[in-house]
């Protein structure tokens, strides 16, 4: 069992847990605009590797994540508090505490959420991790790929970050 792992059996209080100590994995280019986010990384917590499970937090001005869109994995928000922002290609929603989106794999709806409020959002996240999950970023010169368990970032021609 890992180190940040904690025995199956066990409970926490989900805003206990520790933060992700890495604000972004994206390029250096995009990392920076990922001040105000903070993720708790709940399904690690318990050493689950099918699918993941953030509790995530945005400050006011904060974003999700750039607006992309998973070839192989399906993602779930479950609004607990606030109002962000929901984009997708269909355009934008203001959500509220209890509402709940989908994105299903593979269909090219790209999304993001922006705490555009003067309140915080907390936000729970789930994705499966299926492997060789590629991600289409519409807005944004980046294409992303996953390669044994880790992203990788190039330009959408090819060439490495």
């Amino acid at each position: 069992m890992s180190d940040s792992a904690i025995p199956p059996a066990a409970a926490i209080r989900a805003l206990d847990a520790p933060s992700r100590s890495v604000r972004s994995v994206y390029p250096a280019a995009f990392a920076s605009g990922f001040e105000g986010r903070d993720k708790k990384m709940l399904g690690a917590l318990f050493g689950l590797t099918h699918f993941g499970v953030n509790l995530t937090r945005l400050a006011p001005g904060a974003k999700s994540a750039l607006r992309h869109a998973h070839a192989r994995q399906d993602e779930f928000i479950y609004v607990l508090e606030g109002h962000p922002t929901l984009y997708t290609n269909a355009g934008a929603q203001r959500l509220a505490p209890g509402m709940c989106a989908g994105f299903k794999a593979g269909s090219n709806d790209a999304h993001h959420l922006v705490n555009d409020s003067d309140q915080d959002v907390l936000y729970l996240e789930i994705g499966d991790r299926t492997p060789g999950d590629e991600v289409h970023y519409p807005d944004d010169d980046l294409h992303a790929r996953e390669v044994d368990g880790h992203w990788v970032f190039t330009h959408k021609d090819g060439t490495p970050y």
